[in-house]
């Protein structure tokens, strides 16, 4: 057995894939080859299991346990059940745990609700720009109106890597056709075109993604439609996990906490789409966003943001030939960040980095 595995292993096989194959395990595996190298015999002292269970069930009551699971009066019943039913009517088969290693060993014991089986968890969506255009994110928020209980809808789609609005609309539903022409329109306006061999390994461009929660205006097949025929691939967050979408939670509450956010409710859907109509242009055109070295969403979409930048370090550079006591160390980093990140997954440490160094005379 030690030399079949050893030829597999030296094929290409794994270790345990061969060992599971040869039904033993990889720690019986490498007891057997200490016993060869060391001092050992070299022999199989596996006791295994000698004892002879007089109570087993014979083959014809494993039979006989079938045949009555399998009657029409039993056949939607579990075990625990049917051993009542049977004691019932003075018949003794089996335990109810006899019934159910029968009913596993002849592959008849399986999930038969109507509930939907556990389902796995959703993988962590890590969505990478380096570039405009290349992933968007969008939501949906409420804004109150006069009346009680009646919403107006605001519709935003972000830039991750600019951080610049691209598309926006004040509806009184939430829907995915409105969100299907918003996408579209925005497609448009950025000039974005069906990337050639979309769908397949032999596209040269990534299509642009977009990002959203799990909506129902999210999911639409309408929406879906619509992203498949401008080659637009779709991602959603995880469900009840608000991280995976920041960039548009963290709009809509630069939105909502706005010092010229009307205090009370909008009185039409006309006066709705003013004032986000204004915010959207301070938003881009004059906001100066933290997340991108306070630039404007505007600046860096249409790249002049690095030069920009270079003209302040610049600034900063002059400022301090001119008194360098003032400065302990370096000036301020204006450089522009190079990707931006949805989950951005954790740096493994290298290995050797933690090796100490040594020192060679």
């Amino acid at each position: 057995m030690i030399e079949l595995i050893g030829e597999a292993n030296d094929a290409g096989a794994g270790l345990l894939s061969a060992c599971v194959e040869i039904g033993i395990c990889l720690r019986t595996l490498k007891r057997w080859r200490r016993a060869f190298v060391g001092d050992g015999d070299g022999k199989d002292r596996r006791k295994g299991s000698p004892r002879h269970v007089v109570h087993r069930l014979s083959e014809e009551e494993r039979q006989r346990i079938l045949l009555t699971c399998n009657q029409p009066a039993y056949a939607s019943l579990p075990p625990g059940q049917i051993v009542p039913a049977l004691a019932d009517q003075g018949l003794y088969i089996g335990s109810e745990s006899s019934f159910y290693r029968v009913l596993h060993q002849a592959g008849q014991c399986h999930r038969r609700g109507r509930a939907r089986l556990p389902q796995e968890p959703r993988s962590v969506p890590r969505l990478r720009a380096d570039g405009p255009n290349q992933v968007w994110s969008w939501d949906i928020s409420f804004l109150p109106t006069t009346v009680r209980g009646v919403w107006l809808y605001l519709y935003l789609v972000v830039d991750v890597w600019s951080r610049k609005v691209v598309a926006w609309d004040v509806a009184e539903v939430e829907s995915a056709d409105i969100a299907a022409d918003l996408v579209q329109r925005a497609c448009l306006r950025e000039r974005y075109r069906r990337p050639s061999g979309f769908g397949s390994h032999q596209s040269l461009h990534p299509p642009l993604i977009l990002h959203a929660d799990n909506g129902n205006a999210m999911r639409g097949a309408t929406l879906e439609s619509r992203l498949e025929e401008m080659g637009v691939l779709r991602s959603f967050s995880r469900p009840r996990v608000s991280n995976d979408n920041p960039y548009s939670e963290s709009l809509f509450r630069t939105v909502k906490y706005r010092p010229d956010y009307p205090s009370r409710p909008f009185g039409s859907k006309g006066e709705a789409c003013e004032w986000v109509a204004a915010f959207v242009d301070w938003y881009n055109h004059r906001h100066r966003h933290s997340g991108i070295k306070f630039v404007t969403p505007h600046q860096r979409h249409s790249g002049s943001a690095t030069a920009i930048c270079q003209q302040r370090a610049d600034v900063y550079e002059t400022a301090r030939q001119a008194n360098p006591t003032r400065w302990s160390r370096s000036t301020r980093c204006w450089r522009q960040p190079g990707e931006v990140w949805i989950n951005k997954p954790t740096e493994e440490p290298d290995p050797m980095m933690a090796l100490p160094l040594i020192q060679v005379a």
